[in-house]
């Protein structure tokens, strides 16, 4: 996530910014100036005063939904810091996973920090358990960090879902423009995670075992080709698009019609997916 688009979106995204930034207009400008100056580990911090002054307190809603967000990058970051830990990553592909894990690190800095300059308290780190066993080690994911396969699969499923899962909380932020457009730009990552490991996972020659999209068709639901991870896909059998039955209504197949949109999740969905598994209860 490049940190300075962020702020130099800001006036495009909010019409007023003016008058809420004003005198501060000339600071923001000089810190996008800075440039290697200015420590990225900084940055979380410096944006969130500036969204807190700019805004007032934020409410909490707001908070609510940044701390979500930061329990998902809790998960993913714990799972690519671990399987890069050892010798499960090829080292022709340890460029692609070693990107992947830098950037959901720091996601977890930024997220931490801006929660902390709006006023609210990040939440804790919570008891994971990456093989998907509500902490026994002995989930249906128990080989992910042992068979390289295994980890792409789970990688995939991880990602997929933190694009659905920041899809299906804009709507509570866009009371908040600045930081809708931040947690949209870790959106916009997360989905770039996602096209990197189903590269990886063609590479290995995965793609005639599961689909790169997520279709659905007559006799079932979601279909990935690989019945594991199914289930992460609930919602997107959904053929209907802006009122309109895409089946009915312009004949496309129901194979075409689900594999052309991406389902958001909401907050109950994601935790109904993580609680009991990966997130320890």
């Amino acid at each position: 996530m490049n940190l300075f688009n962020i702020i130099n979106e800001i006036e495009q995204v909010d019409p007023e910014i003016h008058e809420r930034l004003s005198p501060r207009r000339d600071a923001i400008k000089n810190i996008t100036s800075f440039g290697s100056k200015v420590a990225l580990a900084a940055m979380p911090f410096a944006l969130g005063t500036m969204f807190k002054k700019a805004y007032g307190q934020t409410n909490s809603s707001v908070v609510d939904v940044l701390n979500f967000a930061l329990t998902l990058e809790y998960l993913e970051a714990k799972f690519y810091n671990t399987g890069s830990a050892g010798a499960l990553i090829p080292a022709a592909n340890a460029s692609y996973i070693n990107e992947i894990k830098d950037d959901e690190n720091q996601h977890v800095s930024f997220l931490k920090g801006v929660i902390t300059q709006l006023g609210g308290t990040p939440v804790a780190e919570p008891n994971i358990d990456l093989s998907g066993g509500n902490g026994s080690g002995n989930g249906p994911f128990a080989a992910a960090l042992t068979d390289y396969p295994t980890f792409l699969l789970a990688a995939q499923a991880f990602e997929d879902t933190g694009v659905r899962a920041y899809k299906g909380q804009a709507p509570a932020l866009k009371g908040n423009q600045v930081v809708l457009t931040a947690a949209l730009s870790i959106h916009a990552v997360e989905a770039r995670h996602a096209s990197a490991i189903r590269k990886l996972r063609f590479d290995l020659g995965q793609s005639t075992t599961t689909k790169p999209w997520i279709v659905s068709t007559a006799s079932k639901g979601n279909d990935t080709g690989n019945a594991l991870v199914d289930g992460n896909y609930d919602g997107e059998q959904n053929v209907t698009q802006g009122g309109v039955n895409l089946t009915t209504a312009l004949g496309a197949s129901v194979s075409v019609a689900t594999g052309a949109f991406d389902e958001p999740l909401t907050t109950e969905q994601v935790l109904l997916l993580l609680k009991g598994s990966f997130l320890v209860s």
